[in-house]
């Protein structure tokens, strides 16, 4: 009887662990989705995290009892203070993990997302600040994307898609925002686009066609799609 006790309490802790963690993954999913548009739709929740729309609504429901949402049926959802909070230090967990996993372990920025994605859920608060010390309290992590502080505030760059940059100009690559595209990632590394590189806009193709540009000394052509997705600090 005491094994069977202690394996149905193994079962139960891991029932926990599970739940904690879908409960983190949605509060971060509609932080990130509310960037975009407010209220958040069930039907983008449920797009985004890869699930049948009355799944997506049981766990909004389920997100308003515990105070963490905002909810109304036919009118989207919000975050409470308390939800913001809690996606806040999930987000600051991922993103000091992935430079963390970069500079620490050697991982390339195309590795990090999958595994911060796991071990976001599980490191202390004092292994979080332990993090935060040795990176020396970063703003950004690999992608360019800020690092939310203890208290929940975030570095903000005037930033513009690399496909708005006329030609002529010069700017710096500040952020990739789809950080979980590792084929995207290898790519742009294997062309120089990284944040930090700076980009001469040579040639734009008329009629939304591609882009000349160069990079640390190399001339390429980027599709107007892919130039889109990169954002940049124009005047660099």
């Amino acid at each position: 009887m005491p094994k069977i006790d202690a394996l149905d309490r193994g079962q139960s802790q891991q029932r926990d662990n599970l739940s904690h963690q879908a409960i983190e993954d949605y509060v971060k999913t509609i932080y990130s989705l509310a960037q975009e548009e407010s209220p958040v739709s069930t039907s983008r929740v449920a797009v985004a995290r890869s699930v049948k729309p009355a799944s997506a609504t049981s766990m909004i429901q389920r997100l308003a009892k515990l105070n963490l949402v905002n909810y109304e049926k036919h009118y989207g959802v919000t975050l409470t203070e308390t939800g913001e909070k809690l996606a806040l230090e999930v987000i600051r967990h991922h993103r000091l993990l992935e430079l963390y996993l970069m500079e620490a372990l050697g991982f390339r920025w195309d590795e990090v997302h999958e595994q911060a994605d796991i071990l976001e859920h599980v490191i202390s608060e004092k292994l979080e600040e332990r993090i935060a010390a040795a990176l020396n309290n970063p703003s950004f992590d690999p992608h360019g994307d800020p690092i939310p502080a203890p208290d929940g505030t975030m570095a903000v760059m005037d930033t513009t898609a690399l496909s708005d940059v006329p030609a002529g100009e010069h700017a710096r690559v500040a952020r990739v925002p789809d950080d979980s595209n590792s084929e995207l990632l290898r790519y742009l590394a294997s062309l120089g686009l990284v944040p930090g590189a700076v980009v001469s806009v040579l040639i734009v193709g008329p009629f939304l066609g591609p882009l000349t540009i160069e990079v640390d000394g190399a001339r390429q052509v980027i599709g107007r799609n892919l130039a889109e997705l990169i954002l940049v600090q124009r005047g660099q």
